[in-house]
């Protein structure tokens, strides 16, 4: 018998279907024009009546019609934006390179164009606005879906229209026409008989018409308003503009409300009508749809989540104003199913507490008339002329919050999780590419490798310091007493842990900031040698690797000249490792730089030793003090006598130029008496120790 899948199972594969990725995908590729319109809409729409006077007037009103032509062409054309990125997002997911040709974004287009009355003399920025997102997502998919399937078809039967001689990108396009056109051709048929069939004149309006008719089911009340208020935030879950889908509901039966308070003032009686427009844009759709607001001050106060946060603080100021697209679109809110519950209880409870609080007569009915831009606590009070109703408001904030908190965290638990899976398979890519990838910069991989790259790049230089941390291998002579320790980078991240130490060099060297990353470490080592001498004994050499890109550098040579100012190296025992792999060009520069180096004290060891031409290279001038073998020799003793000899022959020059030879990577018993019985006496291993933190 199955095992009945949990809820967190279900939220996940429903987060894994290519349509929610494709939707979210478009969304997240919208923020910018998503910023700049909130802007522009709120340039306009600022509830100040000396602001709206001056920008009216000003140059004959060509500040407000400059926010005018901005906010046609964002939030006016929305949904037209929101067609053509989910088909990109979807195409994307579908990874077909042959079917990526723009032909998909053209159908979608096209078939959104026709589902929302292009075809009628009155269409225009309301059509192609908010209230057609749910068209728009509709034809980005489905019109996306056919495309690549009629692509696909006529592909493998090869009947594509081709023309010898014609330009090559000229025939690529000329061969989508085939699967655009049908893709085009079904959308019109659809729309058709829709129009036939329901008397409407498009399959936009059938959608704004069922709604209504829905509404109007519902008795007058309390239950009404529930009603209007579940319905018209599951319409925005789904991607629906639920406020101007349910206009005309709400110019029916709410609308009227204030009008009838403010006669009832007027004629000296007492206002009773509970329900009217200001009553649910002040008291329910705080911050815009679901009291997104809450939603604000939870993501800012208690999300560990940067990226979220950052969000919120992009989000902030246009939701002081009801303007809440960006977070909907960017979290994303619109087909998550994590925030389904609280998008929907919240803005339930505040209607529930607000019609409890102003039926009661705690707070004053409404009778001022108040812009749906007006900010919180503002809008309040001039809706009922009292500062209760600044209060009530405050009251809802506060039980929203709490009820998105649990799921803000929820977010971010996720957000750890599915970030953790994508570093083990970063991970696991790089290893198994590790040698091929030294040329290859990961930050500029076109993949989910090179997306992820990115953002632990970002990650590593913004924690640069805090994650920064040293673990110390100790090192051994035969007769058994510790003689020193290397110092071994390491990445603490806040959310994967030590990081695998050569894709945080990796990452620091594209991300241009590896010369800090190594000037941070030297400083940290400096600062922590009086624990290390405590920890392993007065009398241990402390030895630090730097990268050969740095370690010849000016900066690099000029920032050690500055710490030996402060504290003389002399007499500190502490080692510089060059890494005989890091392929640096020893030169004259090079030379002078590590021999002024030595000059200040440092102990200079050679890394990865063996007995090629590149590290015979660095004997000759006499300027190193140890030699440590390259790990593959001694890994490779007990089964190979031709490594035996190489060592042999390094420790028997070693001796010959008075220099100290150790071994690396020494994990049994056998490897250092075969060591020893060749000239090798000194080790560093899991024999001995593996690194260990001065913490622990």
């Amino acid at each position: 018998m199955k095992k009945p899948l949990a809820i967190m199972d279900i939220v996940r594969q429903t987060e894994q279907l290519t349509a929610v990725r494709s939707v979210r995908g478009g969304l997240v590729s919208m923020i910018p024009i998503l910023i700049i319109g909130a802007f522009a809409l709120i340039g306009k729409t600022l509830p100040l009546e000396a602001y709206q006077n001056a920008v009216a007037t000003f140059a004959g009103g060509f500040v407000l019609q400059l926010f005018d032509s901005i906010y046609g062409a964002t939030f006016g054309t929305l949904a037209l934006y929101m067609a053509f990125f989910i088909s990109r997002a979807y195409m994307k997911l579908k990874a077909d390179p042959l079917a990526v040709n723009g032909g998909a974004e053209a159908a979608s287009m096209l078939a959104f164009f026709i589902m929302a009355g292009a075809y009628l003399p009155g269409f225009g920025t309301d059509s192609m606005g908010p209230k057609s997102m749910f068209l728009a997502i509709l034809t980005g998919l489905g019109a996306s879906a056919l495309y690549l399937a009629l692509h696909r078809f006529f592909r493998s039967h090869r009947r594509y229209i081709f023309s010898a001689g014609v330009d090559r990108e000229f025939t690529r396009m000329l061969s989508t026409l085939p699967p655009i056109a049908i893709t085009v051709l079904c959308f019109a048929l659809v729309n058709g008989l829709v129009m036939r069939l329901f008397q409407v004149d498009s399959f936009r309006a059938l959608i704004a018409r069922g709604f209504n008719a829905l509404f109007a089911q519902i008795q007058t009340g309390f239950f009404q308003g529930l009603f209007f208020v579940l319905l018209s935030s599951l319409l925005w879950f789904f991607g629906i503009h639920g406020s101007d889908t349910l206009e005309g509901a709400m110019q029916t039966y709410f609308a009227p409300g204030l009008a009838e308070n403010q006669a009832a003032i007027a004629s000296g009686g007492v206002p009773h009508t509970v329900l009217t427009k200001e009553f649910f844009d002040c008291f329910v759709l705080m911050g815009g749809c679901g009291a997104t607001i809450c939603l604000l001050i939870a993501i800012l106060l208690f999300s560990r989540n940067r990226a979220r946060r950052g969000l919120g603080l992009a989000a902030a100021f246009p939701m002081l104003f009801n303007i809440n697209e960006l977070m909907v679109f960017g979290l994303p809110i619109i087909f998550n199913p994590t925030m389904l519950i609280p998008f929907l209880a919240v803005p339930l409870t505040c209607y529930s507490i607000a019609y409890v609080a102003v039926s009661s007569g705690l707070v004053p009915m409404i009778s001022g008339e108040v812009a749906w831009t007006t900010p919180i606590l503002l809008g309040g009070f001039r809706a009922t002329g009292s500062l209760r109703g600044s209060l009530l408001q405050l009251c809802n904030v506060a039980a929203g919050t709490l009820i998105y908190l649990p799921f803000v965290r929820v977010l971010d638990r996720q957000s750890e999780e599915s970030t953790r899976r994508n570093y083990d398979a970063f991970v696991d890519y790089f290893k198994t590419n590790e040698q091929s990838l030294t040329g290859v910069r990961l930050t500029d991989l076109h993949n989910v490798y090179g997306d992820f790259a990115k953002n632990l790049c970002a990650d590593l230089r913004h924690w640069l310091e805090d994650g920064l941390t040293l673990a110390y291998q100790p090192q051994y002579h035969y007769d058994g007493h510790c003689t020193g320790v290397e110092v071994l980078l390491r990445w603490r991240h806040p959310v994967h842990g030590i990081l695998y130490p050569p894709v945080v060099v990796k990452l620091a060297e594209e991300g241009g900031f590896l010369a800090t990353l190594e000037e941070t470490m030297v400083l940290r080592v400096l600062s922590e040698r009086p624990a290390v001498l405590e920890r392993f004994g007065d009398g241990v050499k402390i030895s630090f690797n730097i990268t050969g890109t740095t370690v010849v550098t000016p900066r690099f040579l000029q920032f050690m000249r500055q710490q030996n100012a402060k504290t003389p190296f002399r007499g500190k025992n502490l080692c510089l490792e060059v890494t005989e792999q890091a392929a640096i060009s020893f030169n004259e520069n090079t030379r002078a730089a590590l021999l002024s180096m030595r000059d200040m004290g440092l102990l200079l060891a050679i890394d990865d030793f063996s007995m090629g031409q590149t590290s015979l290279h660095y004997l000759k001038d006499s300027m190193f003090d140890i030699i440590k073998l390259d790990g593959s020799l001694v890994r490779g003793l007990a089964t190979h006598q031709n490594y035996r000899e190489i060592i042999s022959s390094i420790t028997g020059l070693a001796a010959s130029l008075n220099l100290t030879v150790l071994a690396e990577f020494v994990e049994t018993e056998e490897q250092r008496e075969i060591l020893h019985s060749i000239g090798c006496d000194y080790y560093q291993g899991y024999l001995y120790s593996p690194a260990v933190f001065l913490d622990k």
